[in-house]
């Protein structure tokens, strides 16, 4: 059994965007109010973080999150990865350092904005991390299995995963054949959907809807939400059977 937590369900720049008097940004409805995107999932053992959005210290306290195992990266936009320097309370509390798991141009993108946490004579206090390459190969962290599943973000490589049961991919605007057959057979997906307008390197929400048809998955969920998606319910209640919207803080078991 694996629990899911959404932690933040937001585009690059968070809703409600900064300075925006639109209906989405002003509304007082909880699930329009998103944090930058990224998922807990945990095992009765394992704790795994996929990605340390800018909000990552306040996505951990308000889940009381107090223990996790690993991260795993998708990309490295800032947005994906840019709060990794607040695993160093992991670090202390454990008196252990963090595995990191990513692909190569991800962990060049951490070493160069956390060079710090990589120099041989550093202070205390700083980031402790071990650096695990992702490839094509699956992997387990404690007892979660993952499987790697490659994806386009325009000319940007990005990396999903399908674990066990349930396939989560983000900042996708392309997934290739032989990916998409990683895919088939999960029975929960999550999914970007970034607006109803078309974009350059996201899905927009009838692009991502065709996906979810493709695949025939019993239950799909969009994330990774400007505010120009809409309102939450309303764009909900627009949707076919065993769709719907991710939130900040919806959790789920498979």
């Amino acid at each position: 059994m694996l629990d899911i937590t959404i932690l933040g369900s937001g585009t690059s720049t968070g809703v409600p965007l900064i300075g925006c008097n639109c209906e989405v940004c002003t509304s007082t409805n909880t699930k329009n109010k998103r944090l930058r995107t990224s998922i807990k999932i945990s095992s009765p053992t394992t704790t795994v973080v996929i990605d340390t959005t800018p909000d990552f210290r306040y996505q951990m306290l308000r889940t009381h999150t107090t223990k996790i195992d690993a991260v795993v990266f998708t990309h490295p936009h800032r947005d994906h990865y840019a709060g990794l320097d607040d695993i160093r309370p992991f670090n202390y509390f454990s008196q252990k350092s963090m595995a990191i798991y990513a692909n190569e141009i991800t962990q060049v993108a951490i070493k160069r904005d956390f060079y710090y946490a990589f120099e041989n004579d550093k202070e205390d206090g700083l980031p402790e991390m071990i650096l695990h390459t992702i490839n094509k190969d699956a992997f387990t962290i404690g007892n979660i299995p993952f499987i790697p599943i490659h994806v386009m973000h325009r000319d940007m490589p990005v990396l999903g995963f399908r674990i066990g049961d349930f396939t989560y991919i983000t900042d996708a605007n392309f997934i290739p054949e032989t990916e998409m057959e990683k895919i088939k057979g999960s029975k929960v997906f999550i999914l970007n959907a970034l607006r109803k307008q078309t974009h350059p390197t996201h899905y927009n929400l009838e692009q991502a809807l065709e996906v979810a048809a493709a695949l025939d998955i019993p239950q799909v969920y969009f994330t990774h939400f400007s505010h120009q998606i809409g309102l939450h319910d309303e764009v909900e209640a627009s949707l076919p059977k065993g769709i719907q919207l991710a939130y900040d803080g919806m959790q789920f078991s498979i």
